[in-house]
């Protein structure tokens, strides 16, 4: 099968290396994986500021970088459901029928990297992917995902399912870290006092390993760590999944 990769705004200029390992985890079940060299953002950032009409020169051209993919993945919830949800909405307020048909169509063939390996692939078992990954790691389900995908348990799952791993629960998982795109940038003393209370519990888990499904979530997490001497450090769920005992994923 041949899958296009939506590689999102922060992990290809900032973690280029969760691209790397959701290429490899894809190749290792024997797919091509390509990189339309069109893309760029999805648009979220405008959406969630209100800039609508900022935002549908942004959707064309993600639905013209990907019109020609059958199957696109993304290692990002939030960047899948800003393409389900709102790049259909987008054209459809810019009056731009013709790109709201073609956006709700792209929506229903674009996968986060879990949900495309258990629902199309049918990967629930990651020895299939010869995953290893021998340390303590407890789990942040970011909201996006959690909420607007409903991804469920798909990330922690395949986590789980990691040979060597020792998943600690984390405490009150399924609250916010404080991020939220512009959220963090517009309410700082709410944003700050929602990740002291996700570090908290960070701690409590007594993993050195925070994994989730956003790069975004985990650089706010890993940021606010990093800045308060916290040696616990964020790795995002593919890096998990592409370490193998051969090729083992360093953090």
């Amino acid at each position: 099968m041949k899958i296009a990769l939506f590689a999102t705004c922060i992990v290809d200029a900032m973690f280029p290396r969760v691209a790397i390992a959701t290429t490899r985890i894809l190749e290792r079940l024997g797919h091509e994986v390509v990189f339309p060299e069109d893309q760029g953002c999805c648009g979220q950032m405008h959406v969630n500021s209100g800039y609508l009409t900022d935002a549908l020169p942004v959707v064309r051209n993600h639905v013209h970088a990907f019109e020609n993919a059958d199957i696109i993945v993304a290692p990002s919830g939030s960047c899948v459901a800003s393409v389900r949800h709102q790049q259909p909405m987008v054209a459809r307020a810019g009056g731009d029928t013709g790109l709201e048909t073609a956006a709700t169509a792209l929506a229903t063939r674009t996968y986060e990297l879990s949900e495309l390996l258990i629902d199309v692939l049918g990967i629930t078992d990651s020895a299939e992917l010869g995953s290893y990954f021998p340390r303590t790691v407890t789990y942040h389900p970011s909201c996006h995902g959690k909420r607007l995908l409903r991804l469920g348990d798909r990330q922690i799952d395949l986590i789980r399912t990691v040979d060597g791993i020792d998943v600690r629960p984390l405490p009150d998982a399924a609250e916010c870290c404080g991020f939220g795109g512009t959220f963090s940038f517009k309410n700082p003393d709410v944003s700050g006092a929602m990740v002291e209370a996700k570090i908290a519990n960070i701690g409590l888990s007594g993993a050195d390993i925070c994994t989730g499904g956003d790069t975004a979530c985990l650089l706010h997490i890993g940021g606010a760590m990093d800045k308060r001497g916290v040696d616990t450090r964020t790795l995002h769920f593919a890096e998990i999944l592409a370490s193998t005992k051969e090729e083992p994923w360093s953090i």
